[in-house]
């Protein structure tokens, strides 16, 4: 007997030391059978095969597990935020909302001090007067009323000049041909009368110019001074409208980043806001699995402390794979190729972002 069991516990050594040299490294496991099994000292495969045949026969117990699972496919609630700040620095001087509260679309929601942008608007708005200011002047005449009435009394005087001038001219050539007058009081007749004949011509011509108004191109560039003043305007008040923040969305007010008091930097938020419509459901199916999706399949989906299962449609399927989800809600922590997909539910306000859920194929 006691023989008996000496040769039972040599036996045993030695069949233990042929396991260890085949490399196993547990009694009664899937690994070990295989790889004893694959080492016997009739059939021995190559190590880097055998690592393969494990690692397929591994994934493929875990693909049937997770395909199989009774639990469905497991995921997360996920929310895009609308996040609303200035477009220039500012320090925040009033603030509307507090978090938690419900805002509807156009409701104030924060206030960011203006004095720049007030100053810049008096600017715009005295800018746009002195180019409406100039462009009235071009279009008017080039001289005043009063310097007008002036130029035509001098023509009405270089008129009666030259009338006087022309009646004696008439009257020495009358004495010339009777041979009473001389020759040189004939000529300066006419020379009185031509020079008086030039004087009413040149202030007809300036009674003309004075009534003319700027020249085309000089009118054209003064309108475009004007068009660029009303913009320049118009752009100073959309930079004031902005220092006063209104709702974009109804929704939930989830975050304040800054409080009254406070500086906040040009493009950063003060507030988010969540829009139930913006909820949605993102959850990692196996591979094997991806065939029973497509964009439109109906789903359902539960949660812990949900009364009863949310409608969901799949919106999104992702084009790669990845290895395990970003985010750990799985039942088990072993390595997987999933596929992520978003589901977008019928009653987004039952969820919220960051709550863990199962989802299954609607029946």
């Amino acid at each position: 007997m006691f023989a008996q069991d000496m040769r039972g516990r040599s036996a045993f050594r030695t069949s233990a030391a042929r396991g260890k040299g085949a490399g196993l490294t547990a009694r009664g496991t899937l690994a070990g059978f295989v790889v004893g099994g694959m080492m016997t000292p009739r059939f021995r495969l190559p190590t880097n095969v055998v690592v393969v045949i494990l690692t397929l026969v591994l994934f493929s117990l875990a693909a049937i597990f997770v395909v199989s699972a009774p639990g469905g496919y497991q995921g997360y609630a996920e929310a895009d935020f609308i996040f609303v700040g200035p477009d220039e620095a500012g320090r925040v001087v009033d603030l509307k909302v507090d978090e938690g509260a419900r805002v509807t679309k156009g409701m104030p929601l924060f206030t960011i001090d203006e004095d720049l942008q007030v100053a810049d608007l008096k600017a715009a708005e005295a800018a746009l007067g002195q180019a409406l200011s100039e462009l009235a002047n071009v279009k008017a005449a080039a001289k005043r009323p009063a310097e007008v009435a002036i130029l035509e009394a001098s023509g009405r005087r270089a008129a009666a000049a030259l009338e006087l001038s022309r009646l004696e001219l008439d009257r020495q050539k009358d004495l010339q041909s009777k041979q009473v007058a001389s020759q040189a009081a004939l000529d300066a007749a006419q020379q009185t009368y031509n020079q008086n004949e030039a004087s009413l011509e040149q202030a007809r011509h300036e009674i003309e110019a004075a009534k003319l108004a700027g020249r085309d191109d000089q009118i054209a560039a003064a309108e475009k001074a004007v068009d660029a003043a009303r913009a320049s305007l118009a752009a100073a008040q959309v930079r004031l409208d902005r220092r006063r923040m209104f709702a974009p969305v109804s929704g939930t007010v989830e975050t304040l980043y800054f409080r009254t008091g406070e500086l906040v930097p040009a493009g950063r938020p003060v507030v988010s806001i969540l829009p139930p419509e913006l909820i949605k459901v993102r959850f990692f199916v196996p591979e094997p699995a991806l065939p029973q999706f497509q964009l439109g399949t109906a789903v359902a989906v539960s949660c812990d402390g949900c009364a009863e299962e949310i409608d969901a449609t799949v919106s999104y399927i992702a084009a790669s794979a990845e290895y395990t989800p970003p985010v750990i809600y799985s039942l088990d922590e072993r390595s997987k190729l999933v596929f992520m997909m978003e589901a977008r539910p019928r009653d987004p306000s039952k969820l919220r972002p960051g709550q863990p859920v199962t989802v299954e194929i609607a029946p």
